[in-house]
């Protein structure tokens, strides 16, 4: 259960975020504004195939059941610069030994699908100002977890969801998508990690009133790093060649530090990842 502190807490930490991003954010509820949300979501992933990425039906239909989508419009301009859409999922969690219900039980999380600012109003924490308008949002549905897949290569993502709004992260799944045909990821397999929003945790909490630092801490026999290179993006248009080893080295390196039990803390100052195991005792 959201507490009424944590919930008032929320909407002032996204009041703040909008403020100094200059824009203000609003719920796409109607289902005539919705096409809003779907244009922007094409200009910032234009298919090859000149199709949409969700079309106003489905729109619709993920917002009636339940779902979250949401609109950026510039404080100046008046313009709609950024949105995102999220939809209800659920997972799995231990079984609580007072309840009498044998195996695992479904935990209710918000999964969020998309979210997306157009290009030249970037750099301004519009992204930032979104996700901690979806947070408060989800405490006031008492949601307590938000999750999303990202790109482990994408370095600015990387620093949104770890530092900026305190996430996990959980699981690396190879071409999680499959192929893919929009302007971003064409030819380059669909890797993802998953981020895990605890709302409530004190992670998050910190972090929605002021990212946190990167990570300091040296080398040791308990401590790895795994770089990433600097925009990924662009290094995918100018030599596909030196993208394709970017994405088999960092897929190998997670994959065997996840194997031998280590998690992700944090980036540090070079954009690499840094990840920790617990000393046994």
């Amino acid at each position: 259960m959201v507490t009424d502190g944590v919930l008032s807490d929320g909407w002032r930490a996204a009041e703040r975020a909008q403020e100094r991003a200059g824009v203000s954010i609003k719920t796409l509820d109607d289902p005539n504004e919705q096409v809003i949300g779907a244009r922007i979501f094409d200009r910032v992933w234009p298919l090859g195939s000149g199709a949409t990425n969700v079309t106003t039906n489905l729109f619709r239909a993920l917002i009636h059941s339940g779902g979250y989508a949401s609109v950026a419009v510039d404080s100046g301009s008046g313009a709609s610069v950024g949105a995102a859409l999220a939809v209800v999922g659920r997972h799995r969690v231990a079984q609580d030994d007072a309840l009498d219900k044998p195996g695992p039980l479904w935990h209710t999380h918000l999964h969020s699908h998309m979210a997306g600012v157009l290009d030249g109003y970037r750099n301004r924490s519009i992204g930032t100002a979104i996700k901690l308008h979806q947070r408060a949002w989800a405490l006031s549905q008492d949601i307590d977890t938000i999750v999303w897949s990202f790109d482990p290569l994408v370095r600015r993502n990387a620093w949104l969801n770890l530092h900026k709004l305190g996430t996990e992260v959980r699981g690396y799944e190879p071409n999680f998508y499959g192929d893919m045909d929009d302007a971003i990821n064409a030819g380059d397999p669909s890797d993802r990690v998953f981020a895990w929003w605890l709302l409530d945790s004190d992670r998050a909490v910190v972090a929605a009133d002021g990212a946190l630092p990167a990570f300091d801490v040296r080398d040791a026999e308990n401590v790895r790093r795994i770089k990433t290179p600097e925009d990924i993006v662009d290094l995918r248009r100018k030599s596909p060649s030196e993208a394709a080893n970017w994405r088999t080295m960092v897929r190998t390196e997670f994959l065997e530090a996840f194997a031998a039990g280590f998690s992700v803390a944090g980036l540090d100052a070079n954009g690499s990842y840094v990840l920790m195991r617990e000393t046994k005792k």
